[in-house]
């Protein structure tokens, strides 16, 4: 196995991990990987104890070990999550609706393992030995085998379905992570989210747009969307972390990342509940963009809506408890067979795989209809 000392080895061993995964197309190879830094939006400091001093350059003007211990763990969960969704992706490939679709999908894996690429890059110039083994075990853990560092991209992408919900719902959760490390006191990363938060808009874009033109297509039923938007939309909100989080309050008060809205919001930050705060800014955006597909759907009885926040959570307040897709508790003995009628079964996944057997399951693309 090679060892990664320096970052053109570490590009010698994702070469490896790209053999290993099967992505050999010729659109995936010739994609030009680099890093790329955007302008800097600030020079001081935004926020927490540190705030109005300058920003660090690298790791040795950071003041504290602490800092730079949690500071190299944001980098390394954010590097992990580039990673595993191109492994999960990556069987769709085989079985696209269209050119376009083809392209977009294959685009949108390759952005991520950009992602994955500028955030590896950061651990092997910034953070030394340590740095280069978490770069290396970036590649070497498997979201096929559970072992990817969050419960979202240790899901299986069954189909185009899923692959629309989760770009809908899990990229969209990215934007918000990638918008609140882009305040960082660290310069390197905040200086990396300008150009990975513009490719991360086509992205969620794709979900989007996807999802807009399966409902449009009128051949899914919408009680087979619902249950994917039961799947991924609960471990969308896991992402954000748990309540009361003191992880959170000591990354904002080292000025590490900051709220999605922090620099519009002029208003103290309630260190006890960022997480809370986030999650709930993104469940009214999703809540919108649910809105908007269900003007498409004639009947009201078939709506598709948006989880609540404590269905089949799996951390948090909410975690490992029995609630329905509505909010209202439930006995743990009926539970099993709750969740197993509303979230994907093996005779969705059959009923899909012959409705994808015809071209008209999903509306033909339009170029004015790409909405973020």
């Amino acid at each position: 196995m090679l060892k990664v000392h320096t970052f053109d080895e570490w590009i010698d061993y994702f070469r490896v991990w790209q053999s290993d995964l099967g992505l050999e197309a010729k659109e995936l190879r010739e994609f030009k990987f680099e890093t790329k830094f955007g302008e800097p939006e600030a020079e001081q400091i935004e926020f927490g104890h540190f705030k109005g001093q300058r920003k660090w350059a690298t790791v040795m003007h950071i003041p504290d070990q602490r800092i730079r211990d949690a500071l190299q763990n944001l980098i390394v969960y954010q590097g992990d999550t580039e990673f595993a969704s191109v492994e999960q992706q990556r069987s769709l490939l085989e079985n696209p609706p269209s050119s376009y679709d083809l392209l977009s999908i294959m685009r949108v894996m390759a952005e991520e393992m950009r992602h994955g690429w500028q955030m590896s890059y950061l651990l092997v110039e910034h953070f030394g030995e340590e740095g280069k083994r978490e770069a290396q075990k970036l590649l070497e853990r498997r979201a096929e085998e559970g072992k990817r560092l969050l419960g979202s991209f240790n899901e299986r992408v069954d189909n185009w379905l899923d692959f629309f919900t989760y770009t809908q719902f899990i990229d969209r959760d990215g934007k918000f992570q990638l918008k609140m490390l882009s305040t960082s006191a660290f310069h390197p990363l905040a200086r990396s989210m300008g150009p990975m938060l513009k490719e991360e808009s086509y992205h969620l874009g794709t979900g989007n747009n996807g999802l807009l033109r399966i409902v449009k297509a009128r051949r899914i039923p919408p009680d087979v969307i619902q249950r994917f938007f039961n799947k991924w939309v609960p471990t969308a909100f896991d992402l954000f972390g748990t309540d009361n989080s003191s992880s959170a309050q000591w990354a904002y008060e080292w000025g590490l990342k900051g709220r999605f809205d922090e620099r519009e919001n002029p208003a103290e930050a309630s260190k006890a509940h960022l997480n809370e705060a986030s999650r709930g800014l993104y469940r009214d955006e999703i809540c919108r963009l649910g809105d908007r597909l269900n003007q498409l759907i004639p009947d009201r009885d078939q709506w598709i809506k948006v989880p609540a926040l404590q269905f089949n959570r799996r951390i948090g307040q909410w975690g490992q408890q029995c609630f329905t897709v509505e909010g209202e508790s439930m006995s743990a003995d009926r539970y099993p067979a709750y969740l197993a009628s509303v979230l994907p079964s093996p005779e969705d996944r059959a009923r899909l795989a012959d409705i994808f057997k015809e071209p008209d399951w999903i509306a033909p693309k339009k170029s004015d209809s790409m909405d973020s």
